[in-house]
């Protein structure tokens, strides 16, 4: 196995996985935070469970889903259910041997259609629309004639009887399946306001109520569908056939027919279907889609294309090196898929409080409805349609629907810019972000070092120097050993591989070269092999202002010889070009402090902090060390992320809040491994993230205040006696639709 940038590091640097392939990824379970995971919308399934996914139409909001579970559990052999209501899927769990049929009948007993593979959208769509148009027109019908002179007579009471039944046909269903399974939930408030507005003569009311909440249902189920066609517009993005030349012949397939090492063509102003390498032809791609590059990439033999993107002016021959279901694209949709099934703190709030609040203001009505008649003579009439009117406001629709469409709504957006969060528990995470620990090589700079002097030390050659250091580090694939390497071939020195080479974590590394025993390694390694001086402290000293990283070469003691420093080699990183102004919109973003941590000596560490605009940088880091700094900040601020290129940092991104990758495409592992995964190498998609995490946390916080103040009035409002039936039931539509399009807006991103 080759050694990972762990293995061997000239700078101490912390490269805990830098070999992406080789080296285990950074994963964020409840074993490697230091937080508690996230929860799921349902439990995970026992290992080894067989599932069954069907796409159903009809679950527009929280209350479909409890109705599915309740409907799954008790079939035999159903060990699990995971409802997403933005995918509009269901995948059951199940111990095998159960039929798919039997599983079927189940969820449909819910209330809810399932629908076969092809079918098209929206099967039960227009007998809805309809319904609620005739409820809403025969209620305007009554409101009509009572207004023109028949107030007393039975025609305006026909025509809210009409629209009472219309209502009741998309909700009466519904509230029997509550009640057969002894659950509580809006459908069974709105059919007991409603029958009892009948029995106490009040049909006007009756009629509005049904017509309202039903035009509620139906509003709010379009609203979801925008989301639900944001999360679509991604799976559109790649052709679904390809032109794949086989036997000297093109000919059109559909994607996922090409294996893995097939050319196929890709013409001017088409899409790519399928990830690969350039093996002939140059063009610009457009890799937004992706990456959220807002320019085209120009694109060469040996440059990796992925599927989704667009080709410019030029005609493109592709290898391809991934299976349509194994695309970066595909892993991204799979994402965002999978991280709408995570709740966030938010949301779990709202679905425990409903489940309590909903019973509670039942109980409460009842007391309304029957105490003060019973007990102080009150009018039974008059508390009983107060009672009436709290069961209306006791509706929680406004407060279960906005934070997942919110939270929707912000892994869409982000996910179109190039930006993948792995749930909503970590883009509300994202909005408590305070500070922020980096990486320096490959963040904060460009991450690729190269020699820029060689400074001799004893009597050695320059080219001894470079050849001895080039020896050893051939066998690293750290960017610093790599440098020296290609330092040494462009300089056309000749060199053979060293022998017993062992590499020193975070230090360096050592091996023989015609049995003498050599070492390269950084500062401290120096130190403990003990061939430290002022002389080479002092010349350490002025490399490293220069914001240089060094490489000391020399005699490794051993035996009768006490060891001695050869040379050293002076190695550059450039930072990167927009590090400053990146550093500086992440502080605008609300990030209080912002600390680099370096495996690099402190001087460079400092150094390049203060070109960057970071507060403060500590340097000479041990993997285990970077893990405490991260600990420290999060002990200080309470919430702490840390950015990494790739997952070459994974102890410290696995101890942080929220983990950072930057550059993901292509990546086998950041997308699957990152909490916020960042397609492109580009610093500055941070405080994007940063700031859409913090916009989303305050719609989310808005949201949940508001449904709970409009609550909070009309409820102060029934029990003085102030408000009535079809306002309650108003208030609670407008409330729902107004935190609803609140919850839009962040698609607009």
């Amino acid at each position: 196995m080759s050694h990972s940038h762990d293995e061997h590091s000239h700078e101490g640097h912390d490269h805990g996985a830098h070999d992406h392939k080789a080296e285990p990824a950074h994963k964020h379970g409840c074993c490697d935070h230091d937080h508690d995971e996230p929860a799921v919308a349902q439990a995970p399934p026992p290992k080894g469970a067989a599932q069954e996914t069907f796409t159903v139409g009809g679950m527009d909001c929280s209350e479909e889903v409890a109705a599915i579970e309740r409907a799954l559990k008790p079939v035999a052999g159903v060990v699990g259910v995971q409802a997403n209501l933005m995918s509009s899927t269901v995948t059951v769990f199940h111990e095998g041997g159960v039929e798919r049929d039997a599983i079927k009948r189940a969820i449909v007993s819910s209330g809810v259609t399932v629908k076969e593979e092809g079918q098209a959208e929206g099967g039960g769509l227009p007998l809805r629309t309809w319904l609620v148009a005739i409820s809403g027109l025969a209620t305007g019908l009554g409101i009509l004639l009572q207004w023109v002179g028949f107030k007393n007579s039975w025609e305006p009471d026909a025509a809210f009887s009409v629209a009472i039944l219309a209502g009741a046909y998309l909700v009466l269903p519904k509230a029997l399946r509550s009640l057969r399974t002894f659950a509580l939930d809006m459908n069974v408030l709105m059919t007991v306001a409603v029958a009892g507005a009948v029995v106490i003569g009040q049909h006007a009311e009756g009629a509005a109520v049904v017509f309202l909440f039903a035009l509620s249902e139906l509003l709010e189920s379009w609203s979801v569908g925008r989301a639900r066609r944001a999360v679509a517009a991604l799976m559109q993005l790649a052709p679904d056939t390809a032109l794949v030349k086989r036997n000297g012949t093109v000919s059109e397939v559909a994607a996922n027919e090409v294996a893995v090492g097939e050319t196929i063509l890709v013409k001017s102003g088409q899409k790519v279907p399928l990830d690969g390498t350039v093996s002939s032809g140059a063009s610009s791609i457009n890799q937004a889609p992706i990456t959220g590059e807002s320019m085209p990439v120009e694109k060469k033999s040996g440059d990796p294309v992925y599927a989704g993107t667009i080709n410019g002016e030029g005609s493109l021959e592709i290898q391809t090196t991934r299976a349509a279901g194994d695309t970066t694209l595909s892993r991204i949709i799979k994402m965002v898929e999978e991280a709408q099934g995570q709740k966030a703190p938010a949301q779990r709030f709202v679905d425990v409080f409903a489940r309590y609040y909903t019973p509670g203001v039942m109980i409460l009505a009842l007391a309304v409805g029957l105490v003060p008649p019973l007990l102080f003579h009150g009018v039974w009439m008059d508390w009983i349609y107060k009672a009436l009117v709290l069961l209306v406001i006791a509706c929680p629709c406004a407060l279960v629907i906005s934070t997942p469409v919110s939270i929707v709504s912000g892994l869409t957006a982000m996910a179109r810019r190039g930006v993948l969060i792995k749930g909503g528990a970590y883009l509300e995470a994202l909005g408590k972000l305070r500070a922020l620990a980096v990486d320096k090589t490959g963040t904060i700079t460009e991450g690729k070092p190269r020699v820029l002097d060689v400074i001799q030390f004893a009597d050695t050659s320059k080219e001894e120097i470079v050849r001895i250091a080039a020896a050893i580090d051939t066998h690293s694939t750290h960017p610093l050993a790599q440098a020296v390497v290609q330092y040494a071939e462009s300089s056309n020195v000749k060199f053979e591989s060293a022998e017993n080479y062992r590499a020193q974590t975070g230090r360096g590394a050592e091996a023989t070269i015609g049995g003498h025993a050599y070492f390269v390694g950084n500062h401290r390694f120096a130190h403990e092999l003990g061939v430290c001086s002022d002389r080479l402290e002092a010349q350490l000293a002025e490399i490293e202002a220069e914001a240089k990283s060094v490489v000391i070469v020399g005699h490794r003691p051993h035996a009768d010889c006490a060891g001695e420093v050869l040379g050293i080699l002076a190695v550059g990183d450039a930072i990167r070009a927009n590090a400053a102004e990146a550093i500086k919109r992440i502080h605008e973003a609300g990030i209080v402090k912002i600390v680099m941590l370096s495996g690099d000596n402190t001087r460079t560490a400092n150094a390049i902090a203060k070109q960057a605009g970071i507060d403060s940088a500590q340097g000479d880091l041990l993997p285990e060390d970077k893990i405490k700094e991260v600990k420290k900040l999060a002990a200080e601020f309470g919430s702490v992320g840390m950015i990494g290129d790739g997952v070459n940092d994974a102890p410290a991104l696995a101890a942080a809040d929220i983990g950072f990758a930057m550059g993901a495409a292509g990546t086998d592992t950041a997308i699957e491994t990152a909490d916020v995964a960042l397609m492109r190498d580009d610093l500055m998609m941070v405080s994007e993230a940063i700031q859409l995490g913090k916009r989303t946390l305050g719609v989310i916080h808005f949201n949940i205040a508001f449904a709970l103040g409009i609550k909070a009035i009309f409820l102060v409002l029934a029990l003085l006696g102030y408000t009535s039936l079809w306002l309650a039931v108003l208030a609670d539509t407008g409330a729902t639709l107004l935190v609803v399009a609140n919850a839009l807006r962040l698609l607009r991103n």
